[in-house]
This record gives C-alpha cells, structure tokens and sequence, in this order.
C-alpha cells in the first residue's frame, strides 16, 4: 500500500479548474483534500498569489515514483511549462511525502527527493497538510515532526501569506458515485 501527499497549486489561467483536474483525475484513489488556500508566490519571483491545496492518495498498486509521474502528467494535460524555477505556472503537483508498508519512504534521489525539499519552510503546503489531517506528521531532520509544530516555528510572514478561500475541490468517484470535498 502506498499513500502519498501531494501539494497542487495554480497562478495562471483558470486556476480553480486546474486544481479541481487534479482531483478529477486522481478520483478513485483521492482519500481527503484541504480547502482551497490563496497563496503568496514562494521563491522571490514577482507573480500572481497561487490558489493551493493538499490532495492525500491512497492505492495498494503504485509506489513513489508512479505518484510523481501522475503528477507530472496531470501537470501536462494542464499545458504547464517549465520556463523558470519557481515561476508561474499552470499547475504544480508536488509529492510531498510516501507512507509504503508503513513507513514514510525517505530518498535523496533527485529525480524524487522525499519528504520533498523544503516542506517544512513552507506554509503553502503544510497549512493545507494540516487541515486535512489534524495528527500530519513529516520526517524532518531524521526524526517524525508533527507538522502542527512546523507550522508553528515558521515566520510569522509566512503563514500570514496563506488565507483560506470559499473554493472547494470535489472528487466524484466513478465507481461508488460518492462525493469527497
């Protein structure tokens, strides 16, 4: 069983259509999505604010690396381009962090480093995070960090920069007809 976190976010076009395509296309294995949070841009490039949220997956038959190829095309259909390193884009999904057989997978990899770099610097995601699941831990420094405790410790400029929105994901799962959002 692998169940990932994934961080989606959106500054250009349609941006609410962009991260709802994320939850349409991950429908039946989507297990909870944050609300939809107004985001400043992270990175020092002057950009429209991003709408972010957090999207937790779960499927017995994929590992880490089936979910950051999910992401990748997902971020295709959306026609994102990688023209500059943190700078606007359609959609961004990030794999923040894997559980598999009940343990967080950690790998420096850097096709797919996980937990992904910088997670715990950035209220964009871990604000979502905790929203979703109150009890959200990270590996961080070589040790389980409740990211309530992340939070926390960050400036406050940059947890002032997340505001929640009156935007909300849906997932209408195909095979049940239940909703999730």
């Amino acid at each position: 069983m692998s169940r990932a976190v994934l961080s989606i976010g959106s500054n250009i076009g349609d941006r609410m259509a962009h991260l709802q395509s994320v939850c349409d296309g991950l429908a039946d294995v989507v297990v909870a999505i944050s609300a939809v949070y107004s985001t400043a841009p992270w990175g020092g490039v002057q950009q429209q604010d991003f709408l972010n949220a957090v999207v937790v997956v779960d499927d017995p038959s994929r590992e880490a690396a089936d979910w950051l190829a999910a992401g990748q095309d997902l971020e295709q259909q959306a026609q994102r381009v990688r023209e500059q390193h943190w700078g606007p884009r359609t959609l961004d999904v990030d794999v923040i962090s894997v559980r598999s057989a009940g343990r967080d997978v950690v790998s420096d990899d850097p096709i797919l480093t996980l937990p992904h770099p910088r997670t715990s610097q950035r209220a964009f995601v871990l604000i979502p995070w905790l929203d979703v699941d109150p009890a959200a831990t990270l590996w961080h420094d070589g040790e389980q960090v409740r990211v309530a405790d992340l939070i926390a410790v960050l400036p406050d400029d940059e947890r002032s920069g997340v505001y929640r929105t009156d935007g909300q994901l849906v997932v209408a799962r195909r095979s049940t007809g239940t909703d999730i959002g």
